[in-house]
C-alpha cells in the first residue's frame, strides 16, 4: 500500500510539475520568432504557444545586470517569484489530495460516474489554479520590464535553454 501511495505521489508530483513547466518553463525549447499560424504549425519541439510572448523568471533574474534592471525591478521580481512559489507549493499539496480522492473513487470495482467526474472537476480546478498562478506571474514580470529589456530577452532566449546558466557566448555574471 505504501509503495502504491508513493508511486501515486510521484506521478501526481510529475503531473503537477508538467503543468507548471508548460506555463513557466516554456523556455525548454527555443521560442519561435514569428507566432505560429495555421499554414505553418508550431515546431513540435516547442509545444508552448506562449513561449514567444512571455519570459522565464530564471532567465530574467540570471541576466538582471545585463538587462540593466533597476533595484525596484529586482525587488519586485524577487517578491513576486517568492510569493508565487509559496502559493504553488500549497496548490501542489491540494492537487495531491484531490488526486488521492479521485484514485479512491476510481479503484472501486463499480465506479459512480457522477462522483468520479465531480472529483475530476476538483482536480482540474486545482490544475487551472496552478496555470493561472504561473501565467499571472509571467504577466506581472513582463509588465515590469521595459520594451528594451523585453527585446534583449527575446534575443537572449534564442540561444538559451532551461537549465543553462547563461546563453551560449560570452560569460555573463548572474545577478547578486
Amino acid at each position: 500500500m505504501k509503495a502504491r501511495i508513493g508511486l501515486m505521489f510521484a506521478s501526481i508530483l510529475a503531473g503537477s510539475l508538467l503543468v507548471a513547466a508548460m506555463v513557466v518553463a516554456q523556455h525548454q525549447a527555443q521560442a519561435p520568432m514569428n507566432p505560429p499560424n495555421p499554414t505553418n504549425p508550431p515546431n513540435p519541439r516547442n509545444p508552448d504557444p506562449l513561449a514567444d510572448v512571455i519570459f522565464p523568471p530564471d532567465l530574467i533574474m540570471a541576466h538582471a545586470r545585463q538587462l540593466k534592471m533597476s533595484a525596484e525591478q529586482k525587488a519586485f521580481m524577487r517578491g513576486e517569484i517568492q510569493r508565487t512559489t509559496g502559493s504553488f507549493h500549497d496548490l501542489q499539496w491540494k492537487l495531491q489530495d484531490q488526486m488521492e480522492n479521485l484514485h479512491e473513487i476510481l479503484k472501486a470495482t463499480s465506479v459512480n460516474e457522477e462522483e468520479a467526474l465531480a472529483q475530476l472537476n476538483r482536480v482540474l480546478d486545482v490544475e487551472r489554479d496552478i496555470k493561472r498562478l504561473h501565467v499571472g506571474l509571467a504577466v506581472r514580470i513582463k509588465n515590469h520590464l521595459t520594451p528594451e529589456q523585453q527585446e534583449q530577452l527575446h534575443v537572449m532566449r534564442m540561444g538559451w535553454h532551461h537549465g543553462m546558466p547563461t546563453p551560449p557566448g560570452p560569460a555573463i555574471r548572474p545577478m547578486e
